[in-house]
């Protein structure tokens, strides 16, 4: 690639990046359901046309947004793993606790992956925002089940548990479901006298139990 053509590429990456940046920043006053084109393209003072350029429609905008939260997220998963060295359990532990700290500090990223969980693939091609968002989300789930299979090796979990890569998708609908639960219904939880952060305790404590050797399951205690 020529010195010009390089040039133009990061221009491009560069406006690209912009829009997504205005595009999040709209989301963060508005909500991602009330979001439009317009106001992405105002706020990023790009023309409508230009903004049709780089996303086709919004659907297509908002897979951009899912790619970069997903990028945050693997981020944070890789540096929760690198924190707790010990065991692998130790790890999945940590990237759970990573998943809460993500959902309540970047609320726009999640709420974008919450609305990517009901999306079904439509085409893959290798140039599309829907691709990138699938392989960034690769990426994440590649990373829990490097740890599962740690633990696997090192004890920590136990080697019954299943499918390393079907465990990973087990765990990551079930925190989801829990933070979902945390942040929608916290008048009913605070009903039955608990608050949302016990709650999530409360489900982080039995995944690290379902994941251990058989002898760390309440069940198995006082057999």
């Amino acid at each position: 690639m020529n010195y010009i053509a390089e040039r133009r590429q990061e221009e491009k990456e560069r406006r690209r990046a912009d829009l997504i940046d205005a595009a999040l920043a709209v989301a963060a006053e508005v909500g991602i359901e009330a979001m439009t084109m317009d106001e992405v393209a105002r706020k990023a003072r790009l023309s409508r046309a230009l903004l049709y350029v780089y996303f086709q429609n919004k659907p297509d905008l908002l897979l951009a947004i899912c790619e970069r939260a997903l990028a945050s997220l693997h981020a944070r998963f890789e540096a929760a793993a690198a924190q707790e060295p010990a065991s692998g359990r130790a790890q999945i532990g940590a990237m759970g606790r990573a998943f809460v700290a993500f959902s309540r500090e970047e609320p726009v990223h999640y709420d974008a992956l919450a609305k990517f969980a009901l999306h079904s693939p439509t085409g893959l091609a290798s140039d599309s925002n829907e691709h990138a968002c699938l392989k960034c989300g690769d990426r994440v789930h590649e990373t829990m089940v490097a740890s599962i299979e740690r633990g696997i090796r090192d004890g920590s979990i136990r080697a019954d548990v299943g499918p390393p890569a079907l465990v990973g998708l087990t765990l990551w609908g079930y925190m989801a479901g829990i933070i979902q639960l945390a942040a929608t219904k916290s008048t009913v939880i605070e009903h039955r006298g608990y608050d949302a952060d016990r709650l999530i305790d409360q489900a982080l404590r039995l995944a690290s139990e379902a994941l251990g050797p058989r002898q760390d399951l309440p069940h198995d205690r006082h057999a």
